[in-house]
């Protein structure tokens, strides 16, 4: 029913296929199914064109109706097994800072008084924060992750990217620096694992080709800084994060020539407990 609402709302295999992420063929056999299972054709399609036949229009408002009445089902069943637990688990690799989670805290809570809010914090191994492993209901994660477009994305920060080194670094006086400059530095690196969100903290597409010099992989803050303070090696980060790199012995400045990075809730677009929908309003309010 979601393939037929979708081309018949497109009049067009491609468009639709591409809002559902799927490859088209799969699509066109999805509705030569469901016209063979109603025994009626319910497109008339050619090269150039795409119309609904009488059945299709039809069944249209049907469906629609139909699929909002299985929306509610399963918010209904979600809501039912979260009163149960009556807890939602918020997953982040970083300490969030700028304010997000004393703000969610206090305005969901005044939504929810009976459901608890936990938050876990889990290494850089996973760069969904515990979402795709289904350890925690939403996550806080920075942009890009794998397997983001299957994942709900609200992006909540879009900041600038800074570097964190040593204070004994060549650059440490410095106000701020262009990121050709840091292009034969060592880097730190995320694991393997983080997928395109190593690439983007490696700077990879802003490097014209040039491959990073990396010193080592870290998977949390703390080894992080360990490795600052211990090597001449250079870390991006956001520019939210600086003043929790900020340290002795450890100096931020900003990098231009760099694209923003975002910082966004993500969560499984089946979850549909009202109680999810509340934290991501108390995060906008």
């Amino acid at each position: 029913m979601r393939y037929f609402v979708a081309v018949a709302e497109e009049l067009s295999f491609t468009r639709a296929a591409e809002r559902l992420f799927i490859a088209q063929p799969t699509l066109s056999k999805q509705i030569r199914q469901l016209e063979d299972l109603m025994r009626v054709r319910l497109f008339d399609r050619n090269r150039r064109a795409v119309r609904l036949t009488a059945p299709g229009e039809a069944l249209l408002p049907i469906a629609r109706e139909l699929l909002q009445r299985w929306d509610e089902a399963q918010r209904a069943v979600g809501d039912a097994a979260a009163a149960e637990t009556a807890r939602l688990t918020v997953g982040m690799s970083t300490s969030v800072g700028r304010g997000f989670l004393a703000a969610i805290r206090e305005r969901f809570t005044t939504r929810r008084p009976s459901c608890e809010l936990r938050f876990r914090q889990v290494n850089w191994t996973d760069a969904t924060a515990g979402l795709a492993e289904g350890e925690v209901d939403v996550a806080f994660v920075w942009l890009p992750i794998p397997g983001q477009d299957d994942l709900n994305i609200r992006v909540v920060a879009r900041e600038p990217r800074w570097v964190a080194f040593r204070q004994e670094h060549r650059l440490a006086e410095r106000d701020e620096v262009d990121f050709t400059e840091l292009l034969d530095d060592a880097f730190l690196a995320l694991p393997e694992s983080a997928g395109p969100l190593r690439d983007f903290w490696l700077a990879t597409d802003e490097r014209g080709g040039r491959p990073p010099v990396i010193c080592a992989t870290v998977t949390n803050a703390e080894e992080t800084f360990a490795a600052l303070e211990s090597s001449n090696a250079v870390v991006l980060l956001a520019a939210g994060n600086a003043e929790i790199y900020r340290r002795p012995g450890i100096a931020t400045i900003p990098v231009t020539g760099l694209s923003p990075c975002e910082l966004a809730l993500a969560w499984r677009p089946g979850d549909h407990r009202t109680a999810i929908r509340d934290l991501i309003d108390a995060l906008g309010s």
